[in-house]
């Protein structure tokens, strides 16, 4: 396995070389299908497939539960970091159900789904499409009215503020890591700029390739290159560690060409679109009123922005955490960027285990 770095985020905290995360319980994987799911594109998927990994048990009460809703490209185990002994979250007292954001190639995707909506036939779908899926695999699949808490990271960070806003009573707390309320325009210039990328490979074809458009990925991970790390963490060399002491600049760049390894063109696009229209104001009645939407949060708000987060930057964060009632606001102090919010070194690792784990026993 590879070296935290050159690790897609969907894998930023699957695999560790120094040891320092040793997997802990392995989750039980299944699909829930809901039949004529309606999208909030008005297309209504025929059989919308919710993949998740479930660690612990479920009480007799159905009262220990805590979701994990996944980040971008993401599986069921992105949240490993989280889960074990001497950790956040106990699984000898939790039931945690973590998700599959649809578009990762497992849940309902452009690249799984037959005609007349494979590829780029696809309906855009929102974080509140995937919130109003998982709402039903909860109550009508798992019997679950209430969770302990909704923790998440990136996009997970996105569903988790909808899940406040939408299903106010739903959590008891709610924890957001690198990420926001809204994708802001800066947020979205980023994104378009990575949609591009793909999309002016000749071989993309507009979606209905014969291939994976391989140049336009080389340059799609490129553009990840530039904002996933801080420029400080670049600057000192922060992707060198004692399992990999011959990296250099160059071997890393080479690396980012294949940056999420068999990754569907079109499931990445899909979820760059899910992510830039993230609003929680736009939705629930709320008519784009963000301030009112983020005061309407019930509950006590974990927000821990990475300090420098060049995806979701903290100014964002600290701007939005003025209007949440209950807000604890903790910026993680660390040079790794976005990934911080993941636990993508050990240091960070301690600082957002010891943080939400307190959070929760309060």
């Amino acid at each position: 396995m590879r070296s935290i770095v050159f690790l897609s985020l969907a894998m930023v905290v699957m695999a560790r070389e120094d040891g320092f995360a040793q997997r802990p319980d392995v989750a039980d994987v299944r699909e829930f299908v809901i039949e004529n799911f309606p999208t909030e594109s008005g297309v209504v998927l025929p059989r919308a497939v919710v993949v998740y990994g479930t660690y612990g048990h479920l009480n007799a009460a159905h009262d220990n539960a805590v979701l994990l809703p996944s980040h971008y490209m993401a599986t069921h185990r992105g949240y490993e970091w989280l889960i074990g002994a001497g950790k956040a979250l106990d699984t000898t007292k939790l039931f945690l159900v973590a998700t599959e954001l649809f578009g990762n190639g497992h849940s309902s995707s452009p690249s799984n789904t037959p005609e007349p909506f494979h590829g780029p036939r696809f309906p855009l779908t929102t974080i509140r499409d995937n919130v109003s899926a998982v709402y039903q695999l909860l109550t009508r699949g798992l019997g679950i009215r209430h969770v302990r808490a909704v923790i998440g990271f990136s996009m997970g960070a996105e569903q988790a503020f909808q899940w406040a806003v939408s299903h106010p009573d739903f959590a008891d707390k709610i924890v957001a890591t690198s990420g926001t309320a809204k994708c802001w325009p800066h947020g979205v210039v980023r994104l378009e700029g990575q949609i591009t990328a793909i999309t002016n490979d000749p071989a993309f074809a507009g979606g209905d390739y014969a291939s994976q458009p391989a140049r336009g990925l080389e340059t799609f991970g490129m553009v990840w290159a530039g904002w996933l790390y801080s420029q400080e963490w670049w600057r000192k060399e922060l992707w060198k560690n004692a399992t990999h002491p011959e990296l250099t600049f160059d071997s890393v760049m080479v690396r980012f060409h294949h940056f999420i390894p068999g990754a569907d063109a079109n499931d990445l696009i899909l979820q760059c679109r899910t992510w830039e229209k993230h609003d929680v104001s736009a939705g629930d009645g709320f008519g784009g009123d963000m301030e009112r939407a983020l005061r309407s949060i019930r509950v006590p708000l974990l927000y821990m922005p990475s300090e420098t987060d060049l995806y979701f930057p903290v100014s964002d964060a600290r701007y939005e955490a003025g209007f949440i009632p209950k807000v604890v606001f903790k910026p993680i102090p660390s040079l790794w960027g976005h990934t911080a919010g993941a636990a993508s070194n050990p240091a960070d690792a301690k600082f957002l285990n010891e943080a939400i784990g307190e959070f929760l026993q309060q």
